[in-house]
């Protein structure tokens, strides 16, 4: 449930007023040379007053003690946009600290310093956590072009990400809007605070547009407004960071605005090619990274619009990749390719069913837009079936092998008997999408597509063993109706010589000419989208800390309770050191 009610913190302690003069000063002061280090330490401060959340479990309870980061959640929100805006701004522009910079906590030039906006009361306590914080975290000048980005982005993720637990046993007014997870039972169901700093990025707008909606409506209260485009070049640049693609995450999947400014965009590849690479060096990246890459591309496939536009995005060259030279080809064929290559990957090594799952989600949504695939792409596409058909096959004879019939323990052999059905069951599933995905291009796309026809009338005999299962055989009896088509075309055809593949293909882009689709089933098209978990901060708080981690900031290892930590000897209190 998502409650809008007062957080339990009342609005007159002092860590409601530091959070307020800290979060007044980093929304409201624009970063120039001078400030630029105050800045970049204060949002150093704010990660270590919030760093609270590390010594949680990783779901959230009623119990947790967070009490900087929720008096961050009582702001006004004028404060909260004003906030949001900055740090995306920070992120966009990414300012450069300068290398003889200082901190000037108290302002000599007659205006208020940082510790005097927090107000006198709190100005004592904050200098204490503030120098001690340098002690902690080193802020030295390698690097420093872009360090008050990375920490503006790094502060940002965990305040949209956070989540305030209620106890179910608080009086909670009746007549709050709130939702529920379907799968809960309302007893049961964690009650959570609403999120302004997530409601603020979530309603962010473009600058370019009039402070009123599409229709004619004037936005409630202070809105984030920036640069879209601004903010897309700079995702495009920043991707290879993995805290970048958490922020592309959170917009795309929050944002409609920008969700909608993306999908009209006709350089998607700026955003695209940087994803496909990363995935593309799946090995060096975290399953995370991985998941949020997948998740992205899955989100924009449920638009028409985009699985049509980047099949129309030729490319020169793809550098990166190392496989084959790839010239002139679709930025479309270089997905499908990728998200080949990613499952390949996961089979292998990772063996991820949810993995799995969107990248065959993801071609099953771009499959009746495909146009012009490549020869490579097309290609890839049959051989997936076929790698998947003969794993398949695999497990079908290791299940109906008698000698699990003789193991002694019948528990155990139940056991593995079970295990082998439901992964045979999870491969009859895949092998049924890509069939899907196959029929889809040929239903509705076919006559774009001649070098898909190639590579089934290639390599038609791996469709054979299931042309009688009752999983496939209305999905296949299509296919045989095309294979049955130009096969029928090829057989007329009086040919001086041997048949070579230029030969071939001439025959079947004539041939695709006179493609009527008789004899075609019509069948639903596969449409998948997103849908967050139920309970989403069990990932994405543990997730954005571990990012906070990866950046050099030190805690103490023995008090992290949010995730699994390893803690080295040198680390561990002396009575646990082991020899």
């Amino acid at each position: 449930m998502i409650f809008d009610v007062p957080l339990i913190l009342e609005e007159n302690t002092l860590e409601y007023f530091l959070m307020r003069g800290v979060l007044d000063y980093i929304g409201s002061v624009d970063v120039s040379p001078e400030s630029c280090y105050l800045h970049h330490e204060l949002l150093n401060l704010m990660l270590v007053l919030m760093s609270t959340q590390l010594c949680s479990g990783p779901s959230p309870e009623p119990k947790d003690v967070h009490p900087f980061i929720d008096a961050a959640m009582l702001q006004d929100s004028s404060i909260v946009a004003s906030v949001v805006q900055k740090l995306l701004l920070n992120f966009v522009t990414r300012p450069k600290i300068p290398l003889n910079a200082s901190h000037p906590v108290f302002s000599d030039d007659g205006r208020p310093g940082v510790l005097q906006r927090v107000g006198s009361a709190a100005a004592n306590i904050v200098l204490l956590p503030y120098y001690t914080f340098n002690y902690l975290v080193s802020s030295t000048p390698e690097g420093a072009t872009s360090q008050l980005a990375d920490n503006s982005l790094l502060v940002l993720l965990i305040m949209i990400h956070y989540r305030k637990c209620i106890s179910t046993n608080e009086s909670i007014p009746t007549n709050n809007v709130y939702t529920m997870d379907s799968n809960t039972n309302e007893k049961d169901a964690p009650v959570f605070h609403d999120n302004p700093y997530c409601k603020a990025l979530n309603s962010a707008k473009d600058i370019q547009y009039d402070r009123a909606d599409v229709e004619g409506n004037a936005q409630d209260g202070p809105v984030v407004r920036l640069s879209f485009a601004l903010l897309f070049d700079a995702l495009g640049r920043c991707l290879n960071d993995e805290s970048s693609v958490l922020l592309l995450y959170s917009l795309v999947h929050g944002n409609c605005d920008f969700q909608e400014y993306v999908l009209v965009r006709t350089d998607l590849d700026t955003l695209l090619m940087p994803i496909l690479e990363m995935l593309y060096n799946a090995s060096r990246k975290t399953s995370n990274q991985i998941y949020m890459l997948l998740i992205i591309l899955l989100i924009l496939s449920q638009d028409s619009t985009f699985n049509a536009s980047v099949h129309k995005l030729v490319l020169p060259a793809v550098p990166w990749y190392h496989e084959r030279l790839m010239h002139q080809t679709s930025l479309g064929s270089l997905m499908v390719v990728i998200l080949i290559r990613t499952i390949k990957y996961n089979l292998s090594k990772l063996r991820d069913v949810y993995l799995h799952t969107n990248c065959l989600a993801i071609l099953a949504n771009m499959a009746p837009h495909v146009h012009r695939l490549s020869a490579y792409a097309s290609q890839r596409l049959v051989s997936l079936f076929d790698m998947l058909s003969r794993k398949y096959a695999k497990l079908a004879e290791l299940k109906n092998d008698k000698s699990l019939k003789v193991i002694s323990d019948q528990m155990e052999a139940d056991n593995i008997a079970d295990d082998m059905s439901t992964e045979l069951h999870i491969y009859t599933d895949f092998l049924r999408i890509v069939l899907e995905i196959i029929n889809a291009i040929l239903t509705y796309a076919l006559p774009r597509n001649p070098e898909v026809v190639y590579a089934v009338l290639h390599r038609q005999e791996v469709f054979e063993p299931f042309k009688n299962h009752p999983r496939f055989n209305e999905l296949l009896e299509n296919i045989y109706t095309v294979l049955d088509f130009f096969n029928s075309r090829m057989d007329m055809q009086q040919l001086d010589g041997e048949w070579s593949v230029d030969k071939v293909l001439e025959v079947i882009n004539k041939t695709c000419r006179s493609w009527r689709g008789e004899g075609m089933k019509m069948f639903t098209q596969l449409r998948f989208t997103y849908e967050q978990e139920s309970h989403p901060e069990e990932f994405f708080i543990p997730y954005a800390w571990r990012l906070v981690l990866s950046r050099g900031f030190s805690f103490n290892p023995g008090a992290i309770n949010l995730f699994p930590v390893e803690i080295h000897l040198e680390d561990a209190p002396a009575g646990e050191q082991k020899v």
